[in-house]
């Protein structure tokens, strides 16, 4: 319901859309399939994943660009959390750094998420830490001023099926920081960004305009970035 509402309420015939990635985002690219192919909606997105490319060509929906779109009217992502303010922790999925560059590049930013990401201040749910991607070389160092900061890092492993650590589609790893709760995001990106071999964080600052959530009632909470509460 959550992310048929975020589709329905902000996206328009003739619109680039940007598309983010994760579980959540199954139900938006499902709800942009049922208006194009039903509906004759005309749109392109910009998908910031494998994944979610692949789901989109699935659906024959026409697949665009950055270097070719660069300007998109909105963007529907997941989020890991997100606090009153919606600043988010995103990048579980490992794509953290294509959705900020399709996020930055919209007009309008909208998250989906389920009730289990809403919080009052980022790292109180979500315990996984804060998804650095990482120049390989680098990794090692990185994760020492990491340490310097406060923060637990711990490389990202493949797991079960594949040998070695996670490699993001740009061919970089993930570290994950446990920095606790972090009551000052803002400084903290900072911080991190000014660490060479750090290529992008997972703590989205001020991006994002409203957010979805989808209640364990059924109902749908939407959230503003001041704070304001409605629903569904």
């Amino acid at each position: 319901m959550a992310g048929y509402a975020a589709v329905d309420q902000y996206v328009k015939d003739g619109m680039i859309v940007g598309v983010g990635s994760g579980s959540t985002v199954v139900f938006v690219i499902e709800r942009l399939i049922h208006l194009v192919q039903k509906e004759n909606l005309n749109i392109i997105c910009i998908p910031t994943s494998f994944q979610s490319k692949q789901l989109l060509t699935e659906g024959k929906i026409k697949i665009g660009s950055l270097d070719i779109n660069p300007e998109i009217d909105v963007t529907i992502d997941g989020a890991d959390e997100a606090d009153r303010n919606l600043n988010l922790i995103k990048g579980g999925g490992a794509c953290q750094l294509q959705e900020k560059i399709v996020a930055f590049n919209s007009k309008k930013f909208i998250v989906v998420a389920d009730y289990r990401k809403e919080s009052s201040i980022l790292g109180s749910n979500w315990k996984k830490g804060v998804p650095l991607e990482v120049v390989p070389l680098a990794y090692v160092p990185v994760m020492k001023k990491c340490e310097s900061l406060g923060g637990k890092p711990l490389l990202r492993m493949a797991g079960e099926k594949k040998a070695g650590p996670v490699v993001t589609d740009n061919g970089n790893f993930v570290v994950d920081v446990d920095f606790g709760e972090i009551k000052d995001p803002h400084s903290l990106n900072q911080k991190l960004m000014a660490i060479p071999g750090i290529v992008e964080t997972g703590l989205f600052i001020g991006m994002a305009e409203k957010a979805f959530f989808g209640e364990k009632d059924g109902s749908v909470s939407i959230w503003d970035k001041n704070g304001n509460v409605s629903k569904l």
